[in-house]
């Protein structure tokens, strides 16, 4: 069949401001008072989601800049869940290859200008209500404010938190110790000449920073009726809390907050016909079980452009995007072959020829589907199951949180405190919602932990998260194995957290601010060397 990669086309076109990914970070205020005013700053959070040329190389783009779907996308192949078929048409290499992600390349300063124009919606729409006369309605946008900077912040701190691994040290080039540093904190009160002088804050200061601002958020956002799931709620701000805690190994409010957003959010697990839909399989935003996520539609610049988008890099099933182009998304052969036959979600990945489960997978186009790579994801489908129209196909959702994780954050937690409790809601789980057949061997904390992160890992595949389990518990990254399907490149094999997920302070930053000169990451580029059989 043949692959159209589209090329970059037009601006931004006219259409609501509740959809677009072309809203300005900024908002005039001077022609617009009152309620009219504010409603821009809010619904300006969701479209960033979906932004387009943050570097502003526009219109000779980067193609990995356009919202964030691509930050989790550079997570997921940095780990050992996301095998990658070799491809010159692959802009996540370096990444791959952890070849120039240091302070002075494009790839660092897509992640740090991405994280804190995302910040600076939510500080524009806190800096605009004061919450003393606000009416019960703009209590509710600042509680959508606050989730939503809690969001950004727990991502890059943890993203760019120095943590101990096996090639780099915390002691520095300049012998300052960067140990559990993590970014800058901004909000909306920092002065210029403040953010000049703005040293990275600790994890303690982060994590108080952060769960500051979700308390504010459990506290207003009960008057805020969502119109759309691109919104944070109530449950979502539990589902935080829950992330917060987990990374600092408060496991008791882990736990807690993890059983609270199930309870808030009243939805079941994804069945096995919504995974495996082959028009609405994970990308639709109005599944029960989606508690928050990102919307596409036809008008966005992403969309527009045709291949800078969720669906082209995502998705394996169309005739147009990056993915069907050569760089495949597949499961890493290791992990696919401990799951279960009897795991309905073994079929979201093309099986090997005379395996069990062969001819079984359910494409789209079954002629495709006989051209793509052993272990192809068929996870994330083209909207309404289009392959060939981009406009209808890229206009998609992908998810930021299900309540899956939930589960699987409430297990983990209750394992740390109680063995048999945390495997007890690991199998009930698993039982219930995956596969009535299963069980867990495993009795010991770390055995039962260990199973538990591996279902999360196949549960939230592609979905950008399982990249914080793997550095917040110093898990090594196995590429490089008899069998293995990572390229040659990047069959990396580590005996801790990698260095490289210790992401780099960018150079620009360095420049307008002083504070952090001097306490910058070791660059991890470079640092290993590939298996070879």
């Amino acid at each position: 069949m043949k692959k159209i990669i589209f090329y970059i086309t037009g601006f931004c076109m006219m259409f609501p401001i509740f959809f677009t990914g072309c809203i300005d970070e900024t908002i005039d205020t001077s022609i617009v008072t009152g309620q009219q005013a504010i409603e821009p700053l809010l619904w300006a959070m969701p479209a960033f989601l979906n932004k387009y040329d943050v570097l502003g190389r526009y219109p000779d783009n980067i193609h990995y800049d356009w919202g964030y779907g691509s930050q989790m996308h550079i997570r997921d192949v940095m780990g050992e869940d996301m095998a990658i078929r070799s491809s010159g048409y692959d802009w996540y290499s370096g990444w791959e290859t952890n070849t120039a992600i240091g302070e002075g390349y494009a790839r660092t300063q897509l992640i740090w200008n991405y994280y804190y124009r995302y910040i600076l919606t939510a500080n524009n729409l806190l800096s605009a209500i004061d919450p003393s006369d606000a009416t019960e309605l703009q209590l509710g946008y600042l509680g959508a404010g606050y989730a939503v900077r809690a969001h950004a912040y727990l991502d890059i701190a943890r993203m760019c938190e120095f943590l101990e691994n096996d090639r780099t040290s915390a002691v520095n080039a300049a012998g300052n110790n960067v140990l559990n540093l993590t970014v800058p904190i901004v909000t909306e009160a920092t002065t210029e000449e403040e953010a000049g002088n703005n040293p990275r804050a600790t994890r303690e200061q982060m994590y108080n920073f952060i769960l500051s601002d979700l308390n504010h958020a459990e506290e207003y956002i009960v008057h805020f009726a969502r119109p759309m799931k691109v919104f944070p709620d109530l449950a979502v701000v539990y589902g935080l809390k829950a992330r917060l805690y987990l990374w600092v190994g408060d496991y008791a409010n882990a736990q807690l907050y993890a059983r609270k957003a199930i309870d808030e959010d009243h939805s079941v697990p994804m069945t096995q016909a919504q995974c495996l839909s082959k028009t609405n399989g994970f990308n639709d935003l109005s599944v029960s079980s989606w508690m928050w996520g990102a919307q596409m539609v036809a008008e966005d610049d992403v969309v527009q452009s045709g291949i800078l988008n969720w669906t082209s890099w995502m998705s394996n099933e169309t005739n147009y995007g990056y993915a069907s182009a050569g760089p495949y998304l597949m499961i890493n052969a290791k992990t696919y072959d401990q799951i279960s036959d009897d795991d309905f979600r073994k079929l979201l990945w093309k099986a090997p020829t005379g395996s069990p489960l062969a001819g079984q997978t359910p494409f789209i186009d079954n002629t495709l589907g006989a051209s793509l790579p052993t272990y192809a994801s068929i996870k994330f489908r083209p909207n309404e199951g289009n392959m060939d129209d981009y406009k209808t196909a890229s206009s998609s959702a992908y998810p930021l949180m299900r309540v899956e994780e939930m589960y699987f954050i409430e297990a983990e937690a209750a394992v740390h405190q109680n063995p048999a409790q945390g495997k007890d809601l690991l199998e009930n789980f698993m039982k219930t919602y995956r596969y009535a057949s299963y069980s867990c061997s495993a009795s010991d904390v770390d055995g039962v932990v260990a199973e538990i992160i591996f279902q999360k890992q196949v549960e939230l595949w592609g979905e950008g998260l399982n990249f914080f389990d793997y550095k917040r518990l110093n898990m090594p990254v196995t590429r490089g194995y008899t069998g293995t399907n990572f390229a040659n490149a990047v069959r990396f094999n580590t005996t801790t957290r990698p260095a490289w997920m210790n992401f780099c302070i960018v150079q620009t930053e360095k420049n307008n601010n002083l504070a952090v000169m001097g306490y910058e990451n070791p660059d991890p580029s470079d640092k290993y060397t590939p298996w070879m059989p």
